[in-house]
């Protein structure tokens, strides 16, 4: 895949049905398909992350009033009523059809319709690294429940180390920092579309750096801390990067400078802990609304276990190896005294070990770097259901093995560990 640069362009708003391709002539149908839809009146809106120039004057109309309909028959708001659901996984049949369809699928409009409708679909995308350091990435689809390899990724993110992955706009997958084996840190950064499925260059960060920590917050990207080549090693700075405004600034620095090792948002702020420039344990919260950090070492920073999520307003972490069992922290006791058990043990291989926590759907999902995945329904849980009502199997491999035969492999070799995952990230499409 190669990368085009440009300015990343915001996601078009959902109510938004305003100039999608010249030749959608009846696009404004459309919105009765949608409630509460409206025509934009701001004239300069890209549907796409691929800038176009907008013509205009009678011989685009005089194109627009000559082009064949979406769907022969029919109308092109009925058409694009049918063509939105159509399963994601069809999607790239969809762009072969013709250049309007091509045109109609490429642009915000499209997938805006489905998100607005409640049809959009939530793929994971992993990173892995096998064991000559390549980078390689999959996505699942949780409908088919299907894995599938996708294209290299950019070059100069297929050896890197240390980098960081977060979503905005919940359809752009941002690769940033880390460090290439050649050059050292990087400032890079560049994003993935789920939409268009290109890659894309954004704005350079502010810092070199890499093994940093990095969050979402109001849809807008944050790192801070971790190392960079040169006399001062770990970095005390943080920035942030606003899609909007396309554009990274920085904000206060941390009272420590701090390796992150592991990093959640819970209630509106980010928690990092790690490593100091001596190698002792250290940790802040950072307020977002107040642009300060502050350092913590309450109950819910002593018993922090790394892979963690804050969900449906619950914190959770790992309380195994495998994934099999949930711990959940009480804000009243200030300590992780809940928890969540599958009461089904899968082993402490490698394999088998649990490689992150992300939300799917409204589920927690579990992702092993065997690729195997589990959900559990955190919104239903009281101390009362059973493991069977929250916890689901839904797919992936060496989901069926049991225990014993998990632990059989281990000792015999073949659950070896070919490669790790080392990101996990939900898109939306």
């Amino acid at each position: 895949m190669s990368i085009e640069r440009g300015t990343q362009p915001p996601v078009v708003d959902i109510t938004c049905l305003c100039r999608v391709d010249a030749g959608l002539k009846t696009v404004a149908g459309a919105r009765k398909f949608v409630p509460g839809s409206k025509i934009c009146t701001q004239p300069d809106i890209k549907p796409s992350v691929h800038p176009t120039k907008h013509k205009t004057g009678r011989c685009s109309r005089s194109r627009s009033r000559s082009q064949s309909p979406l769907l022969p028959g029919l109308p092109d708001d009925l058409a694009i009523a049918c063509l939105i659901r159509v399963p994601r996984v069809e999607h790239w049949k969809l762009r072969l059809v013709c250049r309007r369809w091509y045109r109609l699928l490429a642009g915000n409009f499209f997938y805006s319709l489905r998100k607005s409708l409640g049809i959009a679909e939530e793929w994971i995308y992993v990173f892995k690294r096998d064991r000559e350091g390549r980078i390689s990435w999959h996505d699942f689809d949780p409908i088919h429940q299907l894995w599938q390899s996708l294209p290299p990724i950019p070059v100069e993110y297929s050896t890197a180390v240390g980098f960081g992955c977060a979503v905005l706009s919940g359809c752009h997958l941002y690769l940033f920092g880390g460090r290439d084996p050649l050059k050292g840190s990087m400032r890079r950064a560049i994003f993935y579309s789920a939409r268009t499925n290109k890659w894309h260059r954004a704005p350079d960060m502010l810092r070199r750096r890499h093994f940093f920590g990095s969050c979402v917050i109001n849809n807008c990207l944050y790192v801070a801390g971790g190392e960079s080549h040169g006399v001062q090693r770990s970095l005390r700075s943080a920035e942030v990067y606003d899609p909007n405004k396309n554009r990274w600034s920085l904000i206060a620095d941390m009272n420590t400078a701090m390796v992150p090792l592991i990093g959640v948002v819970h209630e509106g702020k980010w928690f990092l802990k790690g490593l100091g420039s001596h190698r002792q344990v250290v940790s802040e919260v950072y307020i977002p609304e107040s642009n300060s950090w502050y350092q913590v070492y309450d109950g819910m920073i002593a018993g922090w276990r790394s892979p963690s999520i804050s969900l449906n307003g619950q914190l959770c972490a790992l309380d195994c190896k495998d994934g099999c069992k949930l711990r959940v922290y009480d804000s009243a006791r200030d300590s992780w005294s809940k928890h969540i058990d599958s009461k089904l043990h899968l082993g402490n291989s490698q394999a088998m070990e649990a490689a992150a926590l992300v939300p799917l759907n409204g589920k927690l999902c579990i992702v092993r770097n065997n690729m195997s995945i589990s959900l559990v329904d955190v919104s239903r849980y009281d101390g009362s259901k059973s493991a069977d009502e929250l916890w689901e199997t839904i797919g992936g491999k060496g989901q069926g093995k049991s225990f014993v035969t998990n632990l059989l492999s281990s000792l015999s070799g073949r659950n070896r560990l070919k490669s790790h995952i080392v990101h996990c990230q939900v898109l939306q499409a």
